[in-house]
């Protein structure tokens, strides 16, 4: 079926499109930055950390293809992938309100268990929001604008990365208790870190919903050039998997290592500098030094958010200028470079320069894979491939939440090993973009 042009949208419209994932971000940033902090302060040991974490990429993993193939073929009144964005934020902003206050329940189950039991609910919901998002972008934007498109979308991330990671620090600096009080466990500042976050998550989102007009599905086939019948037309997910265009897989192997650094990174950052620059021992969670590290993680973590936000404002043109393919393999080397240099720095101002580095891959892998692949995908299928897709995302970090806490003892316990360990994945990331087609 012959396929009349997407219309061509104004800028407001594509950051409209994305805009909600600003919210989603801010709380992905407080999950990433504070996860481990409000664990180790409710008694999981830094060995097992890792461990913790695998509830993000098994949720992931099973929810993001049920989602997006859910949303390929659900259309409603609202839209097709709108309500399930909604309703993820709903569920994300309910368990940012419970995962800081686990200690109150223990009377019900452990509080390490109930915290654990959140990271799991939270991270299922950030999944169940954060795929329509990627797919509304290959709905709705054209191939000419979809280097834009993706970019305006690595923007809001990072800009929403930059606010949720600095919130801790922002409430310390505002007078709110930077250690829990006398009893607690979980600090002031990270509690109500938290609640904001929520906040600014639904109304982002509303913001998303009410500002977006997804196409009707006589529209989505006529700009598609697909009929409406294999819109609605049940598919089994083997077929789906047979299916799948080899761009997905090769990009998986970029995927792959890239994603396997960043989960090293989230999981044994705070641990890292902690011992690295504070001199503090990894275990002692509810010391001042710890904390003071545990702030300072959320303010490089913000560092690199904000470089990657610049980044991105020039990727596209980048892209279009030199091919999507050449921006993505420097942005992951620099990011690769960036973590390795963590190793050997023990000032935290310098931890800074390492940032630059990794805010470019950042920024780059929250873009060009996506706009490489919408590119290569089936219309009616976009939803359920880039479900697929975060199996590239979801596979590597369970790899190294398995992994973890063996490397950890090969490095001798030294948590900023880790990072070193990081940065050579994210090296081999970016060298393994010459095998993308």
């Amino acid at each position: 079926m012959k396929s009349a042009r997407l219309p061509r949208l104004s800028i407001l419209q594509v950051f409209n499109i994305s805009f909600g994932f600003l919210g989603v971000q801010i709380g992905y940033s407080l999950q990433s930055g504070n996860t481990s902090r409000i664990l180790s302060a409710l008694g999981a040991n830094v060995e097992h950390l890792s461990y913790f974490w695998l509830a993000a990429p098994l949720a992931g993993l099973i929810v993001q293809p049920i989602i997006g193939l859910s949303s390929d073929k659900l259309w409603t009144r609202f839209g097709r992938r709108i309500p399930f964005i909604f309703l993820g934020a709903i569920i994300s902003a309910l368990a940012m309100f419970f995962m800081p206050n686990s200690e109150h329940f223990a009377s019900l189950v452990p509080a390490l268990v109930f915290g654990a039991f959140m990271l799991l609910f939270m991270d299922t919901a950030f999944n169940i929001t954060m795929q329509p998002f990627r797919a509304l972008v290959g709905d709705m934007v054209s191939d000419e604008q979809r280097n834009l498109g993706y970019s305006i979308q690595s923007f809001l991330i990072n800009t929403g990365a930059v606010v949720g990671s600095l919130l801790p620090f922002i409430l310390n600096w505002f007078g709110v208790a930077n250690t829990p009080a006398p009893g607690d466990k979980v600090a002031p500042t990270v509690i109500w870190s938290f609640y904001f976050g929520g906040a600014c998550l639904l109304i982002s989102v509303l913001w998303t919903a009410f500002t977006t007009k997804e196409y009707t599905p006589e529209e989505y086939a006529r700009y598609h050039g697909v009929s409406e019948e294999s819109q609605k037309e049940k598919v089994s997910f083997i077929e789906v998997l047979r299916d799948t265009p080899a761009t997905l897989w090769r990009l998986g192997i970029v995927q792959f290592f890239s994603w396997f650094a960043l989960f090293m990174m989230w999981v044994y950052t705070t641990s890292g500098i902690a011992q690295n620059v504070w001199h503090t021992a990894a275990t002692d969670s509810t010391s001042a030094a710890f904390n003071e590290a545990g702030n300072w993680v959320g303010v490089i973590f913000a560092a690199y958010s904000l470089f990657a936000a610049i980044y991105a404002l020039f990727m596209s043109k980048l892209a279009d200028k030199f091919g999507r393919k050449t921006v993505y393999m420097y942005s992951l080397l620099l990011g690769g470079v960036g973590l390795l240099s963590m190793v050997f720095i023990h000032d935290k101002y310098l931890l800074l320069l390492s940032m630059l580095g990794i805010g470019i891959a950042w920024a780059a892998i929250l873009a060009m894979p996506y706009a490489i692949l919408s590119a290569s995908l089936p219309a009616e299928k976009m939803g359920v491939y880039m479900g697929v897709f975060n199996g590239t995302i979801t596979v590597p970090q369970i790899a190294a939440g398995l992994l973890g806490g063996v490397l950890l003892s090969v490095v001798g316990g030294n948590a900023v090993f880790m990072l070193g360990v990081a940065g050579v994945s994210m090296l081999i990331a970016g060298l393994s973009v010459v095998f993308v087609k």
